[in-house]
């Protein structure tokens, strides 16, 4: 088919014809002819129109002149051709949904079929796109499905009472309905989504989590406190756990956002449409940003590998007056999304939810094994992700470059002291607090160290604390040096088992970290490597 128009002068009969060839051929292999990707050079395929809107975006914003493959418009691949040309199995397109799924390999190859996981969802995708009833212009089977999936949630439906909701709105809705008929069949049709969680049982005093070697155990082997909840009459309730983490694993998300020709596309913006002009306007511009591509040089070449955050913190669902119930959610957030998308809820990614009637404190490292386990997986890299936008597999691999948290959330996740003598973690016992004498409480004065060296400041004693500030500002401690620093590096967690005594405030050696394992993997690498 011949493409060379697409470099014409839009004025000119040339493109106007081809125009015209070109969206007779998308509306001949179109599902919905309402619902034609559109390749001009603003919306590159991730927008959908009907012929008209598309005719007038290409005339006013021209068309991607490197769209020469119209594979979202019908066209199929050499492979594919390659495949019909030797009866080998057909080809299955979706122009509407921008998804083509190809039986041979991508690359051509004949042995490399796509994946299971890939077909799935995008299978999940089509029958989601479908009216919820023939002739119905309102909503699709999945939004339907969505809608009472979150009444049920709201408002604490049982399982028995969802099904028979079901039923009941399968009857009031016209013959040939796709609204699912029971409750089993509605959390399969949306576990494609990739949204399953797993649900592990902990002890209830924070000591270990009832998975891998311990996953069979009925008592904790640290303080020997029973795995499942006591009744009033102190006897167990068996299959009734004592504390339960809630675990939603984030590396079938994360294929799930590569499989949306809109999320892909954005996912590499920092890369391909970022303002590069040394002025700090995105994460990507940040030194720590520049320090992973520089020393990792092979994880910085490909855009598509993910720069996350973490964020934790605690709050109470049931009532701000009442200290009763603790919940802390912890959550990733991508940045490799332009800044405007960052910190949207919808792709803000909750990852685990810490219930029970008290918070973890300095032990919420025990429920966050799963997560830094999944973390090394996403360093080593995932095979065979589907990226939707440039139509191959590849490998991802993902990086923890930051937390985000409050202080004293702060002081759990890295075992950090934050109040008190030593209560900077950069100062740490340089921190120089001074004790106010009427409220007892620490204030810390010194921060004018930081100031140049002949900077008026430093010399305005009435404006501060009635001193000349003559020091200097400390040096922040390598990882090596914080981890000699740590108490108790190889301590049992939970809540029987506190940190050792230290000598008394006054001690020089007083120790700044009271724990090891994330606060450890973190300093040391470890949760890159």
């Amino acid at each position: 088919m011949d493409k060379s128009w697409m470099k014409a002068d839009r004025r000119s009969l040339q493109f106007q014809l081809g125009l015209e060839e070109f969206l007779k051929f998308a509306s001949d292999n179109a599902r919905d002819i309402n619902k034609i990707c559109c390749p001009c050079l603003k919306c590159h395929n991730t927008d959908f129109g009907g012929i008209g809107l598309i005719k007038d975006h290409i005339f006013f914003n021209g068309i991607d002149v490197s769209y020469k493959h119209w594979k979202w418009h019908g066209e199929p691949s050499a492979s594919a051709l390659h495949a019909l040309r030797g009866d080998s199995e057909t080809v299955e397109m979706n122009p509407d949904l921008g998804i083509q799924v190809e039986a041979v390999g991508l690359e051509g190859s004949e042995d490399e079929e796509i994946s299971e996981d890939s077909n799935e969802f995008m299978q999940f995708v089509e029958d989601g796109d479908k009216p919820l009833y023939p002739g119905c212009t309102k909503t699709t089977k999945l939004n339907g499905l969505i809608q009472t999936f979150n009444m049920k949630a709201k408002h604490g439906m049982t399982d028995a009472c969802y099904s028979d909701m079901l039923i009941m709105i399968g009857l009031l809705l016209p013959e040939g309905n796709d609204l699912p008929g029971s409750t089993y069949e509605a959390k399969r049709t949306l576990s494609a989504l990739g949204m399953g969680y797993e649900k592990i049982h902990a002890c209830p005093n924070d000591c270990i989590l009832y998975r891998l070697h311990h996953a069979d155990a009925i008592s904790c082997p640290t303080c020997g406190e029973s795995r499942w909840k006591l009744g009033k009459d102190k006897s167990e309730k068996e299959g009734v756990p004592g504390k339960v983490l809630w675990y939603f694993p984030p590396i079938p998300r994360f294929k799930r956002m590569f499989q949306s020709t809109v999320s892909a596309k954005e996912l590499t913006w920092h890369a391909n449409d970022r303002k590069k002009d040394g002025m700090m306007r995105h994460p990507a511009d940040s030194p720590t940003w520049k320090m992973i591509d520089t020393k990792w040089p092979d994880f910085g070449l490909e855009s598509r590998n993910l720069r996350l955050a973490l964020s934790s913190d605690g709050f109470n669902p049931h009532s701000s007056l009442s200290s009763k119930y603790s919940c802390w959610p912890v959550i990733l957030i991508t940045y490799n999304l332009p800044p405007w998308l960052c910190m949207k809820r919808k792709y803000m990614m909750l990852t685990m939810l810490i219930s029970g009637p008290k918070q973890p404190g300095n032990d919420i490292d025990v429920y966050l094994q799963p997560l830094v386990d999944d973390l090394k997986v996403l360093w080593d890299g995932v095979e065979r992700v589907y990226d939707a936008v440039r139509g191959e597999y590849f490998k991802l691999k993902a990086i923890l470059l930051w937390t985000i948290n409050d202080f004293p959330a702060y002081g759990n996740l890295s075992g950090s002291i934050v109040k008190g003598y030593n209560a900077c973690p950069i100062c740490v016992d340089q921190t120089r607090p001074y004790r106010l004498k009427h409220s007892k409480k620490m204030a810390f004065m010194r921060h004018r160290r930081w100031l140049p060296r002949h900077h008026p400041y430093r010399k305005q004693a009435a404006s501060f604390d009635n001193t000349i500030e003559e020091g200097e500002a400390p040096t922040p401690l390598t990882g090596e040096e914080v981890l000699t620093r740590v108490q108790g590096l190889n301590r049992p967690f939970g809540k029987k088992n506190p940190p050792p005594p230290y000598k008394g405030l006054e001690d020089e050696n007083r120790p700044c970290w009271k724990k090891s394992l994330f606060s450890s993997n973190l300093i040391t690498g470890n949760i890159f490597r």
